[in-house]
């Protein structure tokens, strides 16, 4: 009984990712041909990148303060205060900035794509498109995609420069350090495969966002309920791939740069 229970189970996965696979292979291809919904594509951008603006700059802010606190607090025992510009901005971009937004996005976005997308199959909206001769992947996915991603990128960005202002903040007001040296520091000791490395993610991390988003709201069965359901493992798997693929990049570009 216990090995037929995970042979089913080790099935359902395996079919589960060969579903999503071609799903989002599906989405991608779309934007190669015609119709392309450009205006569903400008309304998802202002939706997904003006619409987290807020909690991405309050996130980077925040997450840059507390570097420059804990950075300055362990460095002091050193004498090498100075460098807490470098250790703020390294941080951020590299690593917070890009993975930060990525799973606020998820928590704010991937959420709405699930619900709003699994309510319309529940409600019969989706076959409804599908009888109008209107392909769902290429009017509902694809813009979310393509939007998600193009609007990450510029998140990021503005992650990375809120979490560095943060930092420098703490530094001078709190630590009483000179705010001119610590921008020198932070951008002295930033080389080219640090910014690719921060850029780089982003890209990954909408894609992830979107496309599980889509692919678990277009799944959705079982009324209200399954909206919920869809909801939670859209959130849950889209900022577990996260953090998974954000190791993978990370082990990458180490073994590329760090030669």
């Amino acid at each position: 009984m216990a090995f037929e229970k995970i042979d089913s189970y080790a099935k359902e996965l395996v079919l589960t990712v060969q579903e999503y696979f071609l799903f989002s292979w599906r989405a991608l291809m779309n934007l190669f041909s015609r119709p392309i919904y450009w205006a569903d594509f400008t309304q998802q951008s202002d939706i997904i990148g003006v619409g987290s603006t807020t909690i991405v700059i309050f996130a980077g802010f925040f997450t840059g303060g507390v570097l420059a606190v804990q950075s300055a607090a362990t460095l002091a025992s050193f004498g090498a205060t100075a460098v807490t510009g470098r250790f703020v901005a390294l941080s951020m971009i590299r690593e917070l900035g890009a993975v930060l937004t990525g799973i606020m996005v998820s928590g704010r976005n991937a959420s709405s794509m699930a619900s709003e997308l699994g309510s319309m199959v529940v409600t019969e909206q989706i076959d409804a498109m599908r009888a109008l001769g209107v392909d769902p992947i290429r009017k509902l996915v694809t813009p979310r995609i393509y939007a998600t991603i193009a609007m990450l990128f510029f998140l990021t960005i503005v992650s990375d420069f809120c979490g560095i202002l943060g930092g420098a903040t703490v530094t001078v007001v709190m630590n009483h350090q000179n705010g001119a040296q610590y921008f020198s520091m932070a951008y002295e000791y930033l080389q080219f495969p640090d910014i690719l490395q921060g850029l780089v993610k982003p890209l990954i991390f909408g894609f992830l966002i979107a496309s599980i988003g889509c692919f678990y709201g277009m799944r959705t069965t079982g009324g209200t309920q399954g909206v919920g359901r869809s909801t939670i493992q859209a959130v849950v798997f889209a900022s577990v791939m996260i953090i998974f693929s954000d190791l993978l990049v990370s082990i990458l570009m180490v073994s590329i740069f760090n030669k």
